[in-house]
């Protein structure tokens, strides 16, 4: 089984740029219930289907395939919910694990979270001076939920 156990926050500043390395990321969801989500994502040239389950605290299941690119463009295009989910995501080095930062564009621009995958719910883990307070768990932050209420409807 398949199992996700991720912790997110908000960025405080934009030091998390100065060592990273810049991804550019489309997303859309074929399916976007309670009980489970598939997403389509291209991430430079690849691209993925992910099946996710409902999380329970950090953790949730979660199953990835490599599908072709062209299938990628073409259900982002033709099936997909709207908005798509674009953005950038900075993978970040520090003390030993791996933050992604995803900063969005369109009707998400604005917002900034970080992400930490860990082993465990109880793992410990250095804390970047650029993280601000922690989202983990708020259904407002997950991918899937912002195409239902962008961030630009926040405030």
């Amino acid at each position: 089984m398949a199992k996700e156990i991720e912790r997110k926050f908000l960025v405080k500043n934009d030091e998390y740029k100065r060592e990273a390395e810049k991804r550019l990321i489309r997303q859309g969801f074929l399916s976007n219930r309670k009980e489970a989500v598939v997403r389509i994502r291209i991430m430079n040239e690849n691209a993925c289907i992910t099946i996710k389950g409902p999380s329970k605290g950090s953790t949730r299941l979660e199953y990835e395939y490599i599908i072709p690119l062209e299938d990628a463009h073409e259900l982002l295009e033709l099936l997909c919910e709207r908005p798509l989910i674009e953005k950038y995501r900075y993978i970040v080095k520090f003390k030993g694990f791996t933050w992604e930062v995803d900063e969005f564009m369109g009707e998400n621009e604005g917002l900034v979270v970080a992400e930490i995958e860990l082993k465990n719910e109880k793992q410990d883990f250095p804390i970047p001076e650029w993280l601000g307070n922690e989202v983990t768990g708020d259904p407002r932050y997950y991918n899937a939920n912002l195409i239902k209420n962008p961030y630009v409807n926040w405030k």
